[in-house]
């Protein structure tokens, strides 16, 4: 299957055959959150599924881990930030939706993301109800689903691409659809397709280990979150648990485009920075070069760009179009992350 966005590809060109099928609505499931999540207890829900019907299911999904595809550099998420860090800059972490608006311009996307200069570029799985997710996050998932983007059509997709790339791909998907296809199952897929991390927004710290044990079984880096509201014991644990870098969320509240950063996120870095050497990536609410500059010198190893990044592709008239906007803007943030290291 195909993934490259041909020079030939108009506006009006609709994606394969096989990735226009109807997706069946999803039933959302979720965990256990509120007083022991690891994210904000504002973004959870009641819980629907309990520890031992997580571990029944990964117990009978499993799979054996398969190769890594060949051709890939095999970075890891852990690997990436730290040469990121090694040369002086903070990483470039851009963010788009997988399928938004086909799989065709994603793949574009990724390799245009990659050229310009992305260290890690997060893929988020389209999901139903993306609850933890602003209007413009959740207008590109309906767009996804809409035009037939499957979890199995998004691997097809990133094994495809994964090879070419020079930075390593870490899908950011909510646990419904993971649960659904298993633990096992979703991330011996994901690792067949070069996924190298996996970011789960409404799984809380307490109810992570079963998918932590099934995502080291197939090297993929579990990347955990902490918000301005994690007690600072529950923020030592999931710094210490969580692999490739630590996320922090800078905001209470939906990801999208806000005026300034939360300037409590300068203390909150030095917070977590005093109980680990990981790699810290600051998140939600991002979007300027002036926002990156004033993370990247408070301190942050990673700025991680969502809801701006997904609007370049959306908003526009065409996929072409949308390509063209989203490599201006990516270049401009990556200029601003470059101007940092030369006036430190």
């Amino acid at each position: 299957m195909a993934f490259a966005l041909k020079a030939s590809l108009s506006p009006s060109s609709s994606p394969p055959a096989s990735l226009t099928a109807a997706t069946p609505p999803v039933k959302p499931v979720f965990v256990r959150a509120l007083a022991t999540a690891s994210v904000d207890p504002a973004m959870a829900t009641p819980a629907a599924l309990g520890r031992h019907a997580v571990r029944a299911r990964a117990a009978a999904t499993t799979l054996a881990p398969a190769p890594l595809p060949a051709g890939n550099g095999g970075l890891s998420v852990a690997k990436a930030m730290s040469r990121a860090r090694d040369n002086g800059m903070t990483a470039f972490i851009p963010y788009i939706t997988a399928g938004d608006p086909d799989l065709a311009t994603t793949a574009e996307a990724l390799r245009l993301l990659d050229a310009c200069g992305a260290d890690v570029i997060e893929v988020g799985m389209p999901f139903s109800n993306p609850y933890a997710d602003g209007a413009v996050i959740q207008a590109s998932a309906a767009r996804a689903l809409a035009a037939g983007a499957t979890s199995d059509t998004v691997m097809a997709m990133l094994k495809e691409v994964t090879p070419e790339l020079s930075c390593p791909v870490v899908i950011f998907s909510y646990f419904n659809p993971i649960e659904r296809r298993g633990t096992g199952s979703f991330t011996a897929a994901a690792r067949e397709a070069g996924v190298r991390g996996l970011i789960v927004p409404d799984l809380p710290y307490t109810e992570a280990s079963v998918l932590s044990i099934e995502a080291k079984k197939n090297e993929i880096e579990l990347v955990l979150l902490t918000t301005p509201t994690t007690k600072a014991e529950r923020m030592n644990e999931i710094t210490s648990a969580s692999e490739g870098f630590v996320y922090l969320v800078s905001i209470n509240g939906l990801t999208g485009a806000r005026p300034s950063v939360n300037p409590h996120v300068k203390d909150l870095l030095r917070e977590i920075k005093q109980v680990t050497d990981k790699a810290v990536a600051v998140g939600f609410g991002i979007s300027t070069p002036d926002h990156v500059r004033q993370v990247a010198q408070w301190g942050a190893d990673g700025v991680i760009i969502g809801s701006a990044m997904v609007k370049q592709l959306g908003e526009a008239n065409s996929p072409r179009e949308g390509l063209k906007r989203l490599e201006v803007y990516a270049r401009s943030l990556k200029d601003a992350l470059h101007a940092v290291i030369c006036t430190i």
